[in-house]
């Protein structure tokens, strides 16, 4: 239950839109400093931190987006090393 519940506030917040939070970020930083012990206080310190993971998230996709489109054809899941295998005995 509690999986299903996480997974669906999941769910919503991805489709929240950056740009939209974004303005958000300096209240919510700025009441998540201003500490009391409140559920209020709580709530703003979850809802920065949802803040900090949808930028995240979409900063990590953005990457790896573009790594992909710099990659020549046919390279995708090679590696251009040798792996790092130490023999052990």
């Amino acid at each position: 239950m509690i999986e299903k519940a996480v997974n669906q506030l999941a769910e919503k917040i991805l489709n929240l839109d950056e740009a939209s939070l974004a303005g958000l970020w300096e209240k919510y930083k700025d009441r998540m400093e201003r500490f009391e012990a409140s559920r209020d206080w709580e709530r703003a310190v979850v809802v920065f931190f949802i803040i900090n993971a949808v930028r995240a998230k979409n900063h990590i996709f953005n990457e790896r987006v573009a790594a992909m489109q710099n990659q020549p054809p046919g390279a995708a899941g090679r590696r251009q090393d040798k792996p790092n295998l130490v023999r052990v005995k």
